[in-house]
């Protein structure tokens, strides 16, 4: 379902000192995943559709049924029902812009980010954030993979890590080709092994429904609590960094035009913000399936968290024991499989894209891709599972002041204040290294709600680090850009090219001009006029206007390339 690529032009010649293997190795590596940079339109050949789909597949984790299976026995149901619908609503409504800015404009969240209040280098501790938010997932995951190779065939949970990390780096190594193709094809098998059990227990034991509505949790908790909820809240928060993965689906959508309008916006939203739709199913079907466990399995309250055992109890209900084995081991295999390609993807983006713009060197993706995977293996030989909960929930505090300032700013500072420019704009020169309105907002946001996480600001504020984080990140970014009149948002206005940015429909152009210093073809936004022409580096007179595209002038270690501040 996926298209070809267009053919590989031979790996170019640099023109400079910093212009050598950085950028050869860039070029190659960039014509599969432009790792750096937006993503052209000649590559973007697939239907809104298979990116929709390809995006959802990334979705298909079991964490979420850990995570309501683990809030639930803490809080108790009507507090984890709550605490879900609040997390819902929260990433449905920042989801929605940085999803729409993703798609519309075809970059990353990380390049969103720059231009959306952080600056050049401001965005690198998101990054930093992001990469973190996918070894995290990857190694919970990796885990519950580890589990079910263990309980389906004995194999020891150290290899069953090392095996479940092993099997995905093949698969990442060539980027959207490979994995629309696997996301499109795995998601149909995935969705009538998830949905069994539930409709089972729901069908033939219709009290499971009363016994879940009743269920109080460890804690005895009664009725509702605000505390409680908050808190779980805070737990499913965690995954709010989930729509940067989307993301990086969504930047590969073709343009919107008034032919495919309607199935655009289709696709944006259901893989974009609607993501969270499907994971709140999953974590309620999660505690649902573990209040059974508890419920009517004796000696199951160890292990009603873990998904492997939740599915394969519910198998051998109505199917022979080796089959159910079987099942529930094909399912948690292709369900860690569908998101830790994802997660392995994003986090070697994310990695990728703070050092190169940290160091000026591109040592190419698939290193990073290595040194996310063993992150993550640590984690899970670390047992990370033993503090789920303590992780995510202090995680959920730096992912919302990230996305939710992005949002702010996209919504109040773009659209309303105008204060931003309302064009995200991501290329070196072009911003100022670091703006206030963004990076000030998240770190004050972040700093405060860890803080109130961890019970620095007293034991009645803890529960509400998750408002904390939210209110702080809503409000800041706004209040900023009117105290700075948004002066830090732009080094220049000009980016010395004089032809337009957008076509007719107000989708990126297609025009495509030569970088000076790689020699390949990029579409226009990709490029910016270089501040030094290929004949001036050269030591002789440029006879035209030089350009070059963003990762070269992104490695370009004596900065001569890069346009001054405009006065």
């Amino acid at each position: 379902m996926t298209q070809e690529l267009s053919k590989e032009p031979e790996t170019p010649v640099g023109t400079g000192a910093d212009a050598g293997l950085d950028q050869m190795t860039a070029t190659k590596e960039t014509l599969e995943d432009y790792t750096l940079r937006f993503a052209p339109r000649s590559y973007r050949k697939w239907s809104t559709r298979v990116v929709g789909i390809s995006a959802l597949g990334g979705i298909a984790y079991l964490a979420d049924f850990a995570i309501g299976a683990n809030i639930g026995i803490a809080y108790g149901t009507t507090n984890a029902l709550w605490g879900i619908l609040i997390f819902a609503v929260v990433v449905m409504l920042t989801g929605f812009p940085v999803a729409y800015y993703s798609a519309r404009y075809n970059i990353d969240l990380d390049l969103v980010t720059r231009g959306s209040g952080f600056g050049y280098y401001g965005s690198v501790v998101t990054n930093v954030i992001f990469a973190t938010f996918t070894f995290i997932f990857f190694a919970l995951e990796g885990s519950i993979m580890a589990q079910g190779l263990q309980l389906g065939l004995g194999i020891p949970l150290w290899i069953g890590y090392a095996a479940s990390t092993l099997i995905i780096f093949p698969l990442v190594i060539y980027g959207m080709k490979v994995l629309s193709t696997l996301q499109v094809w795995t998601t149909p098998l995935w969705l009538v092994l998830m949905v069994a059990p539930f409709g089972y227990l729901v069908i033939t034991h219709p009290e499971s429904v009363g016994q879940f509505f009743a269920y109080q949790g460890e804690n005895g908790v009664q009725g509702f609590d605000l505390g409680s909820t908050l808190l779980a809240a805070g737990v499913c928060l965690s995954l709010i960094a989930q729509i940067a993965e989307q993301n990086d689906y969504l930047r590969f959508m073709p343009p919107k035009t008034p032919e495919n309008k309607r199935s655009w916006w289709t696709w944006m939203f259901l893989a974009g913000p609607g993501w969270v739709i499907f994971g709140a199913i999953k974590q309620i079907v999660g505690l649902f399936l573990a209040v059974y466990l508890i419920a009517n399995v004796a000696d199951s309250a160890g292990i009603a968290n873990q998904p492997v055992h939740q599915f394969l109890e519910i198998y051998q209900n109505f199917l022979p024991p080796w089959l159910a084995m079987t099942l529930a081991v094909v399912l948690v295999v292709i369900s860690q499989v569908k998101i830790n390609v994802t997660n392995a993807y994003s986090g070697s983006l994310a990695w990728t894209n703070s050092f190169t713009r940290v160091t000026k060197t591109y040592p190419g993706r698939l290193v990073f891709l290595a040194f996310n995977l063993l992150i993550a293996l640590v984690l899970m030989e670390a047992n990370m599972f033993d503090f789920l909960n303590t992780i995510l929930g202090f995680y959920a505090n730096c992912g919302m002041a990230w996305v939710v300032v992005v949002a702010s700013d996209i919504v109040f500072n773009k659209y309303l204040l105008k204060l931003s420019p309302k064009q995200p704009e991501f290329r070196r020169g072009m911003l100022y290294d670091f703006n206030p309105v963004g990076f000030g907002s998240m770190l004050i946001a972040a700093g405060v709600s860890v803080l109130a996480f961890f019970g620095g600001l007293g034991a009645a504020i803890r529960p509400y680090s998750p408002l904390v984080a939210i209110g702080l990140a809503l409000v800041l970014p706004p209040i900023i850009a009117v105290a700075t009149k948004g002066k830090y948002y732009l080094r220049r206005t000009d980016d010395g090219i004089d032809l337009p940015m957008l076509d007719e429909y107000g989708n990126p152009s297609d025009v495509h001009l030569k970088c000076h210093v790689c020699h390949h073809d990029y579409e226009r936004p990709d490029m910016i006029k270089s501040a030094v022409g290929a004949g001036e580096a050269a030591g002789e007179k440029a006879k035209a206007e030089s350009y070059i595209c963003s990762l070269c002038l992104s490695t370009d270690k004596t900065g001569e390339k890069v346009l001054p501040a405009q006065k």
